[in-house]
């Protein structure tokens, strides 16, 4: 692009296109910026969104770092708040023991309860106890029983290495805690995130309301499929348990057929949805 040069006519001065911003704004340059000696902010740089980047990205090398030759293992999800003597966090260390037993390594949260009963059943079996703690509000440490300890400012880091380092879920009695890991491994099984991953509920008498629920309400007014309710499997023996995650392992294909019908009737559903004009 070219202008007349004022008072000649004749000569025209040359605008360049590359021109760069700061010197059309008159604003400094990213360099000059970068080169500025430091002075105070309201805010500390460490409170800064750039900073949680950072922390973020060093949250995920650690995790990886530290569990990258974990090889194969089981996360075990359940209440922090079962005392020590509840059945069902002596069912939870049998289940934890029986898998270590058959090769696997153990991962909880580790916390109380369910968790310190899994990391528990892991020592029993002299293999790998994994515990991914969280920070909150208020003290939580990480149970005794713990080999591999790692500690996680934000929960969906924490979330993905349950689901990244583990072959399966055994989801045992709890909160809400549980019931959100619970239908988060579930929607990263029917859209296809993960695959050959099975949950395992223990406990019928604590889960059968809520199946009941689901299917009662969920796939009788068309909200999932038939196969979404298959992708859950409800278990009291610590023994069958052990045996259906070692399925698993050694049958890519076993929990195919399920999985598969549940990312089926989603994108059957999603496309109908689509043609009918919906959102």
């Amino acid at each position: 692009m070219s202008q007349v040069e004022p008072g000649n006519p004749s000569r025209t001065r040359i605008q360049s296109p590359r021109l760069s911003r700061a010197a059309r704004t008159g604003q400094p340059t990213e360099d000059e910026k970068l080169l500025r000696a430091p002075v105070p902010e309201p805010v500390p740089f460490t409170q800064t969104d750039p900073w949680r980047v950072m922390r973020i990205t060093g949250e995920f090398v650690e995790g990886f770092e530290a569990l990258a030759e974990l090889g194969p293992a089981v996360t075990i999800f359940g209440g922090a708040r079962l005392p020590e003597t509840d059945p069902v966090c002596t069912a939870a260390r049998d289940v934890a023991r029986l898998l270590g037993e058959a090769g696997f390594a153990i991962i909880t949260g580790g916390g109380p309860g369910i968790m310190e009963a899994g990391n528990r059943g892991a020592r029993d079996a002299g293999v790998q106890s994994v515990g991914l703690n969280i920070e909150l509000p208020f003290e939580q440490s990480i149970n005794p029983y713990v080999d591999v300890p790692l500690e996680f400012h934000y929960f969906f880091i924490r979330k993905m290495m349950f689901v990244k380092y583990a072959q399966a879920f055994i989801i045992f009695p709890g909160g809400y805690g549980t019931l959100d890991e619970l239908f988060e491994s579930l929607v990263l099984i029917q859209t296809g995130k993960v695959r050959n991953f099975p949950v395992i509920l223990y406990g019928s008498d604590f889960w059968g309301g809520l199946l009941e629920w689901i299917k009662a309400r969920l796939l009788a007014e068309g909200k999932i499929s038939a196969d979404d309710t298959q992708l859950m499997i409800t278990s009291d023996s610590p023994e069958e348990i052990r045996d259906m995650v070692v399925r698993s392992a050694e049958d890519q294909s076993w929990r195919a057929p399920h999985e598969e019908g549940a990312r089926s009737a989603m994108k059957h559903a999603v496309g109908n949805h689509r043609a009918a004009g919906g959102r």
